[in-house]
């Protein structure tokens, strides 16, 4: 079984949920009747940041509702709440996407074909991580093993119902050397996917982990000495150690760089979608404005608390922007807005969907339910998911993702920063 702890993480919640699907989402069945449920019971984690101690504040007066039942010719119900969704231009069965995970050990194996499989069974979006091919080869040839990076594709196009979902190859700096777009677009196993308008490739600007450094992994000792012409390889643990630390470059980028990125991204790769993957940044309002002008189908940011990766503490505990600050600063407006961070539930969902963003990300959370059931665990994660996130619509008097707003939530004691000078610039 995989480590997949992290701090503020509820990764048993997860696990349970894995196992048990939709029946996470109340208490206990065997205590109805004869227990009283108050405001903070066993299942009500402690807030961690401001999107935690936000509320969702339905209305009395419910006008979509009245619209919604002369539609119906009854009253409507959570289960007429519509989560399909376009996320950066593939078709969604609901708003959330499985985020990038690339070359680490933990999801590189049976762990990421297992994701794969259950991603595509739940008609979602799907992004492959950076680094897979420079580490672990492409696994075209003859004489290679197939790489992570191909079985992914494969199980989830072999899994993905026609006109859902859509997979999505991130490329870091030492990607693009190894020319990874190159050989997913002209691979035969990614053809069905390019032919249906289900390809998109991401360009990875920085991630939540460790923003302002690239990719860490812990490779064996011999595997660092073949790596280190392509990477900055550190020896953490002496000559007695077994592994030694693979940082990648985190790219040098410019407003004009950026452009031109997403520019070349278009019409070398027409037939794909353009993503682009900003870190938690003072200045992530102004490359997501930039990214979308150039021409992006959707931008991703990972809140600080996002990230699957290896990295140094001092980043997870003090570098970066809080999600509820990047969704502050960044007016998506009509555009297609993603973030991660700490989200495996329908609450924190819903509320960043109500602040700004089209689609949420799970990392980790897909990770641990993969590794608590192979088989079914994030198919159970993922129905209980949008159960709660059908139910909290319904409760807001809206029944389509895109009706929701930011008069649907309350902030503790603050004022969105898009109406405000920038305090971060």
């Amino acid at each position: 079984m995989s480590d997949l702890r992290a701090p503020g993480f509820p990764e048993q919640r997860v696990r349970t949920r894995a196992r048990i699907g939709t029946a996470d989402a109340f208490p206990d069945a065997q205590q109805y009747g004869t227990t009283m449920f108050g405001q903070h019971g066993e299942h009500t984690a402690a807030p961690v940041d401001a999107i935690d101690r936000a509320r969702l504040v339905p209305p009395v007066f419910v006008p979509l509702r009245m619209e919604k039942l002369f539609d119906l010719g009854r009253e409507p119900v959570a289960g007429d709440v519509d989560l399909s969704t376009a996320i950066g231009g593939f078709r969604s069965a609901l708003p959330a996407y499985v985020s990038a995970f690339g070359s680490t050990r933990v999801a590189s194996g049976d762990l990421g074909l297992s994701v794969a499989r259950q991603a595509g069974r739940l008609g979602m979006p799907m992004v492959i991580g950076e680094n897979i091919v420079p580490v672990a080869g492409y696994g075209r040839m003859a004489d290679e093993s197939e790489s992570s990076l191909l079985g992914r594709i494969t199980e989830y196009s072999r899994a993905v119902p026609d006109g859902l979902g859509g997979v999505v190859v991130q490329q870091s700096t030492e990607d693009a050397d190894a020319e990874v777009w190159n050989l997913v677009y002209t691979d035969p196993a990614a053809q069905p996917l390019l032919e249906s308008g289900r390809l998109a490739f991401e360009l990875k600007v920085g991630q939540g982990a460790k923003p302002g450094v690239g990719g860490m992994t812990l490779v064996p000792r011999d595997r660092g000495a073949e790596l280190a012409a392509q990477y900055d390889v550190m020896d953490l643990y002496g000559p007695d150690g077994d592994a030694v630390l693979r940082c990648s470059s985190p790219g040098t980028f410019t407003e004009e760089v950026l452009r031109q990125q997403i520019r070349l991204m278009r019409n070398n790769y027409p037939r794909c979608r353009v993503w682009v993957k900003l870190p938690p940044s003072r200045d992530v309002d102004r490359a997501t404005a930039i990214a979308w002008e150039a021409g992006a189908d959707a931008v991703t940011v990972d809140g600080a608390e996002g990230g699957t990766g290896w990295a140094p503490r001092a980043f997870l505990d003090h570098v970066g922007v809080p999600l509820a600050e990047c969704l502050d600063l960044i007016d998506a407006q009509d555009n297609c807005l993603l973030v991660t961070g700490r989200i495996w539930e329908g609450a924190r969902a819903v509320k960043c969907l109500t602040l700004g963003a089209s689609a949420i990300g799970l990392g980790r959370a897909a990770l641990t339910a993969a590794d608590e059931d192979p088989e079914n665990g994030l198919v159970a994660l993922v129905e209980c998911l949008a159960l709660e996130m059908r139910l909290l619509i319904s409760a807001l008097g809206k029944y389509e993702v895109g009706q929701l707003s930011s008069q649907d939530v309350w902030l503790e004691g603050r004022v969105p920063r898009r109406q405000q000078p920038s305090l971060l610039g």
